[in-house]
């Protein structure tokens, strides 16, 4: 019978990743085997998704010691604190990356010989990227 716990190789393998990521991680704290056998490190279900926590924070441009931070508070609200700047910071990204999606957009039908004389374009091009509003999400009652 197989355990249900994973060495280092086969859980970064599942992830893409090398196993000195994790041996990384494990040293600025954000990543913990489940055991050790032998003294090897065992993982079990909890460490695919603190690692999928982890690549997404790492997407979101967060910093490893902000996601230690965030995977180390049991507090809701705190978590909540912690991430309100991240969330900002996200939402003026995509602003950002939409308007530049509509310039690309917008050249890709262009019928101008010289674009940058394109009206629909000089207006892509000094527009300042719209904030997307923030909405607040509903919350979400566990479900029995």
């Amino acid at each position: 019978m197989r355990s249900s716990l994973l060495s280092i190789g086969e859980l970064a393998a599942e992830f893409g990743l090398a196993a000195h990521v994790l041996r990384h991680w494990e040293s600025q704290g954000v990543l913990e085997p489940t055991s050790r056998v032998g003294g090897k490190r065992r993982y079990d279900e909890s460490a695919r998704m603190r690692i999928g926590t982890i690549l997404r924070g790492q997407d979101a441009g967060m910093s490893l010691a902000a996601i230690r931070s965030v995977l180390g508070t049991s507090s809701a609200a705190e978590r909540h604190a912690m991430l309100a700047d991240q969330v900002s910071a996200l939402e003026r990204r995509r602003a950002e990356l939409d308007a530049a999606l509509a310039v690309i957009r917008h050249l890709q039908s262009c019928e101008h010989s010289d674009f940058a004389q394109c009206p629909g374009f000089r207006e892509l091009i000094t527009a300042e990227p719209q904030p997307i509003a923030h909405v607040p999400r509903t919350r979400h009652r566990a479900t029995i």
